[in-house]
């Protein structure tokens, strides 16, 4: 048999339906539960403006290294020993590189960047020793490997430098060459650039991925509200309404984002004539989505340990800006699949930034439940309009 030939048997099956995710994908995500905590945690321990950078670039490390193997487990069978290998010694690293989060911009650097870069130059070149042979996917796959290569050097210069600001600098630059090189089809000298035309990407199920990790995001964050439950001494009326106002805050982050668009984004990847490049976007935008959620995830910590606390400027900026976040985020998130960005969410945010103003007068607990009502208002809000569209679609048939 030819290399072509024994590359193709690596691809998923084409029929024309939903490839299934499978159980290798699953296990593989097991692994993020536990790197989201790690982001979370980092940023809860250092809620000043550097810690919140630091954080952002820990949490970039963790998404391209999920985001780029999902697009290689959706070209590429996990079922098959070759493909299912290399996915569990991603995992591996993976695991390695969540480890070494606490101390990233410290005494681990060099383990945090040295895994990151295996798992990301590491799967793509063995990828592309795969697709040795002249199989169609290879010049991409050699594009890619190009720009990692680059980045892979900013991240383990970012490494070696000893001056923090200089290594932050350095891996921001390193982000920056994997999160942008791909919407420029991976350019680069001599080798010329991809065409999103050529990702024949399986839509459904990339749509599916981003969808479960949006539910390993938003299952961190009951799971910090609940070692947060577990740890209070003592459990009175402030801290069982801290609970439901968290439990009410994380609901409607669940529903503004499953209650009325998860299968419309399907439908959207899958009848598009450039999947490739809706898909592309669709990383984008969670990337800011479950940003929001990680950032939400720590004010509900807040609320929840200390309820009746005057939030200090750092804490009030971190319970306003999460759900921020994440609203800007859906709203990027339905001009993809519907063409268009709901205004409710554009006006909660304005409603977030005008709560700043009562931050001083108020504690954690109330600030937490003030949230919760604008994420809920603007849910209620997209359930109607979603009811609407249905109502639309039926008589149009």
């Amino acid at each position: 048999m030819s290399t072509p030939l024994a590359a193709d048997g690596l691809l998923r099956r084409r029929d024309g339906h939903h490839a299934r995710v499978t159980y290798v994908e699953l296990f593989f995500d097991l692994v993020y539960v536990f790197a989201v905590t790690q982001v979370s945690h980092l940023l809860l321990h250092h809620l000043d403006a550097l810690g919140a950078l630091q954080a952002l670039i820990v949490w970039f490390a963790v998404w391209l290294g999920w985001q780029y193997t999902c697009w290689a487990s959706n070209w590429f069978d996990p079922e098959k020993p070759a493909i299912r290998g290399m996915m569990f010694v991603l995992m591996l690293l993976a695991m390695l590189m969540a480890a070494s989060i606490p101390e990233a911009f410290g005494e681990r650097a060099w383990i945090f960047a040295g895994a990151y870069v295996c798992v990301q130059v590491g799967r793509t070149a063995y990828i592309r020793w795969l697709l040795r042979g002249g199989h169609p996917l290879a010049p991409n796959y050699t594009r890619m490997l190009g720009w990692l290569t680059v980045s892979a050097m900013f991240w383990i210069g970012g490494a070696l430098a000893e001056a923090l600001p200089l290594r932050m600098t350095l891996w921001i630059v390193a982000v920056a060459c994997e999160y942008v090189s791909p919407m420029f089809g991976f350019a680069l000298p001599g080798l010329g650039r991809s065409r999103t035309q050529e990702w024949t990407i399986e839509g459904g199920h990339l749509a599916e991925r981003c969808q479960l990790f949006v539910i390993v995001a938003l299952g961190e964050t009951l799971l910090a509200s609940g070692v947060s439950l577990a740890d209070a001494a003592h459990w009175d009326a402030a801290l069982v309404s801290s609970l439901l106002a968290t439990f009410l805050g994380t609901l409607g982050l669940w529903w503004l984002y499953f209650g009325t668009s998860s299968e419309d984004a399907t439908r959207r990847i899958t009848g598009t004539a450039d999947p490739g490049r809706i898909g592309a976007y669709f990383h984008y935008v969670h990337a800011i989505l479950v940003a929001g959620i990680i950032v939400c995830a720590v004010g509900n910590d807040l609320v929840l340990s200390h309820p009746h606390a005057r939030p200090s400027l750092a804490q009030a900026t971190l319970l306003l800006v999460g759900p921020a976040i994440y609203l800007g985020g859906s709203a990027l998130y339905k001009r993809v699949v519907y063409g268009r960005a709901p205004g409710s969410h554009l006006l909660g945010v304005m409603v977030l930034a005008l709560l700043a103003g009562v931050t001083p007068f108020v504690d954690l607990l109330t600030l937490g439940w003030a949230t919760t009502a604008v994420v809920l208002v603007i849910g209620v809000q997209d359930m109607r309009r979603a009811r609407q569209r249905v109502r639309v679609v039926a008589e149009r048939h």
